[in-house]
């Protein structure tokens, strides 16, 4: 293994490390909040779904200014942030884990900061783009900005971040239950039946 590889890979161990520690606190919550978006059990969908439902149904009562709204948003998280690894220990017990859990909770930080750095790296490619190619930097911005824009005007604000959200919660148990893999196929077979169908044509 390469010298660059050696790093990487002790930096990516160095970064998972450090954030099993500072989430240690919601260890417990976070491994209950993986099994309910694995879909460990058949209701979990439904419950999720649920959930998220009732609470843009309030939203859409309540009607909230922006400000009262993410004021409220800080004020829940700050909540939590303090309230959840003072009471988690006493309702899950966490000094009674299993390897299991502690293998599950590593590779989900893991995966947190593998996601971290894919997003880093893509913010990365957007500023290269724009050094190296800037005409193409600008026009694909403006096209994809121009789309968000005209999405945003035919769908309502509320019921577009509520899909988007859904769509969020739902993909990791989409995932795991293989339904993504099994419509992707789907489609590509679709894809290529018609390039042939194309290709029999033009011949």
């Amino acid at each position: 293994m390469a010298e660059g590889d050696n790093n990487s890979v002790y930096q990516l161990a160095a970064e998972t490390a450090s954030l099993e520690e500072q989430l240690q606190g919601w260890g417990e919550v976070i491994l209950m909040t993986d099994k309910v978006l694995r879909w460990e059990r058949a209701w979990f969908p439904l419950a999720l779904m649920s959930v998220v439902s009732f609470s843009f149904l309030m939203i859409y009562y309540l009607d909230p200014s922006v400000l009262s709204g993410v004021s409220c948003l800080v004020m829940f998280l700050c909540l939590a942030d303090y309230l959840v690894p003072a009471l988690a220990p006493r309702i899950f017990g966490s000094n009674k884990w299993t390897t299991e859990q502690q293998q599950r909770f590593h590779e989900i930080c893991s995966n947190l900061v593998k996601s971290r750095r894919r997003i880093v790296g893509w913010w990365k490619r957007i500023f290269t783009l724009k050094e190296e190619k800037p005409k193409m930097y600008f026009m694909t911005m403006l096209f994809s900005l121009a789309v968000v824009a005209w999405i945003g005007q035919q769908v309502h604000n509320l019921f577009l971040t509520y899909l988007i959200v859904s769509f969020l919660l739902l993909f990791p148990g989409l995932n795991q239950h293989g339904i993504i893999t099994k419509y992707v196929g789907m489609a590509k077979r679709e894809i290529n039946k018609l390039l042939k169908h194309k290709e029999k044509k033009n011949e």
